[in-house]
């Protein structure tokens, strides 16, 4: 089985620099136009302590990407002055605490109704990303897919999810199945309720239809968290 989304060995490129000042860049703009409102590249270049030519650059990349809108403002004669602002699919780049949100609401649902309660709440989320995962499945691989192509699929699933999460074979084409999460999008709340990853592992069962054990556990201190996966004796 071979992971069409992972490059072979040896060929994976790190991130440049010059990536990472430009995904720094994006934010801080999109950062200094929620905050500004609408904006021309001068402003927005005062704002943020850069060029006006580095960030009306990635304004014109943001615009491209959908994440920034121009509109023309006239003054008088002469040309139009330009303004930019955030659309609403930005913000999913500006800053969030999603993480400090689940696990205050767990806290909250544990202070109502004890650890009983927090395992229900998690057993409903299992159910229902379930559910979205069969249906997935069934859209996507057909009505009998083999194991190896539910669990590329589930890897493509988890890491969309922001679990940073890719599939390899162990021991060749018919052998066990590892799937690996680099990243855990629900750390917080997995580190103060073990209930989230024995729902995680149950839920992995179940799309899978497959014998699944936890090698590693990020919550537990490990580096990543990595399922050994196998076929069901029959």
């Amino acid at each position: 089985m071979t992971d069409a989304r992972v490059p072979p060995a040896g060929t994976d490129t790190p991130r440049s620099a010059a990536q990472a000042a430009h995904e720094g860049l994006d934010r801080a703009i999109l950062v200094a136009l929620r905050d500004m409102g609408a904006s021309a590249p001068d402003r927005l270049a005062t704002r943020i302590g850069a060029s006006r030519a580095g960030v009306l650059q990635r304004l014109r990349w943001l615009e491209a990407r959908g994440s920034v809108v121009r509109q023309a403002v006239r003054h008088g004669v002469g040309r139009p002055r330009h303004l930019y602002d955030v659309t609403a699919e930005a913000q999913r780049s500006l800053p969030a605490n999603y993480d400090g949100l689940a696990t205050t609401l767990l806290e909250s649902v544990a202070a109502v109704g004890g650890d009983a309660l927090v395992e229900e709440v998690f057993e409903a989320r299992r159910r229902l990303l379930r559910d979205r995962i069969e249906a997935r499945f069934a859209n996507v691989l057909g009505p009998t897919p083999t194991l190896a192509a539910r669990v590329r699929e589930l890897a493509v699933i988890q890491d969309e999810s922001g679990y940073l999460c890719r599939a390899t074979p162990l021991d060749g084409v018919e052998g066990p199945l590892e799937l690996r999460e680099a990243n855990c999008a629900i750390l917080g709340a997995a580190a103060g309720h073990p209930a989230a990853c024995r729902a995680e592992l149950r839920l992995f069962e179940d799309v899978l239809q497959a014998h699944v054990t936890r090698i590693t556990h990020i919550a537990s201190g490990d580096r990543c968290c990595t399922y050994r996966i196998e076929p069901r004796e029959t």
